[in-house]
């Protein structure tokens, strides 16, 4: 993508979390509605199913999905973790030990 028209700074943090989501944000961009949670749901295990609503979240706000789809604020994980009824949200750490998860969940994969 070109980034001729950005600062430095801009085309620095371009795809990445440079700070942690605001409130409206977090509702804007994180809220999970029905589909995602159908989505999802079809996903075995918490750290699948909140890995995947990770990146699903990720690519709706930044538009990219990340290298590594870890790379995000904590309290993203948290409140993703929150919806979803996981208990226990440093389960999303065991997300990228797979090698085939990124293909089976239609992403491209991940730097690991």
């Amino acid at each position: 993508m070109p980034v001729e028209f950005l600062t430095d700074e801009q085309a620095e943090s371009y795809g990445t979390f440079r700070v942690e989501p605001t409130r409206p944000e977090f509702e804007r961009f994180f809220f999970l509605d029905d589909e995602d949670r159908r989505l999802i749901g079809k996903r075995r295990g918490d750290h699948s199913r909140l890995g995947f609503a990770l990146q699903v979240c990720t690519v709706r706000y930044i538009g990219l999905f990340l290298a590594d789809p870890l790379d995000v604020p904590w309290p993203v994980v948290e409140y993703l973790a929150g919806q979803l009824g996981v208990d226990d949200p440093s389960v999303v750490k065991r997300y990228t030990e797979r090698q085939m998860t990124p293909y089976e969940h239609g992403f491209t994969g991940w730097d690991r």
